[in-house]
């Protein structure tokens, strides 16, 4: 079981550099050349997490685009709109978790890469307009993963698996904050995800009650992931 526990203890020390990677990226202004696009790989998750949960619903995913300055919107038709309209915060957070703790319990992160491009390319195909910023989003980014499929180390696949995981659901924590303060916050005609749940379902209940409640979702999604992938894993094999 030697292997399992060195494993476990370079996955301990990659996740601890994405944090310190992540921190840098989020409060050096020199890098914020590589915080926008990672922002709007976010968009893209929050978008599709949208139109996927109209599919899961029996609905339809028509489109979706992100915008330059990191907003975005989906189309959708049917489903079960009580799911969807949270889906793309909540959906944020849970792509952070899943993709954070596959990366740090499975010994095969840049297969991951391979089948996160994979996945990128099909959405981007499928539900974005050719050369919009919501296709070079997605085309870009599966091609970067399949660069490091191809070429990258274990060791550098997992760093930069696991920087995505953690910005994509840090991401969906803090634009929920922000979001908690400013629920009148619009793209047009079109109302935020918390003020149109809460005119559609829950007309009783302010928005900010909605964005707190899918923030604390959000954060409960991101602790399940760091617990059961790092700290109780840290237990004697």
């Amino acid at each position: 079981m030697l292997h399992v526990a060195l494993f476990r203890q370079r996955a301990l020390l990659i996740a601890v550099a994405a944090v310190v990677v992540v921190f840098i990226l989020w409060n050096v202004p020199a890098f914020d050349f590589l915080m926008y696009p990672l922002r709007l790989f976010v968009t893209f998750i929050h978008e599709s997490g949208h139109g996927l949960a109209a599919l899961l619903t029996g609905g339809q995913f028509d489109r979706f685009v992100v915008y330059p300055n990191g907003a975005g919107v989906a189309t959708t038709s049917g489903g079960i709109r009580w799911i969807i309209l949270p889906a793309g915060y909540v959906g944020a957070a849970l792509f952070g978790a899943v993709l954070f703790y596959l990366v740090n319990t499975l010994p095969f992160p840049k297969t991951l890469a391979l089948i996160l491009a994979i996945l990128l390319a099909a959405i981007t195909l499928l539900f974005t307009q050719l050369l919009s910023t919501a296709f070079l989003v997605g085309m870009g980014f599966a091609v970067v993963l399949v660069l490091v499929w191809r070429f990258a180390d274990r060791g550098i696949a997992m760093l930069i698996l696991n920087v995505m995981a953690m910005i994509s659901g840090l991401n969906a924590v803090l634009d929920l904050f922000f979001l908690v303060g400013n629920t009148s916050v619009s793209i047009g005609n079109i109302s935020n995800d918390a003020a149109a749940f809460s005119r559609e379902f829950a007309p009783l209940l302010p928005p900010v009650v909605w964005a707190l409640v899918w923030c604390a979702i959000a954060v409960v999604l991101l602790l399940t992931s760091i617990y059961f992938s790092i700290i109780r894993r840290l237990s004697p094999v």
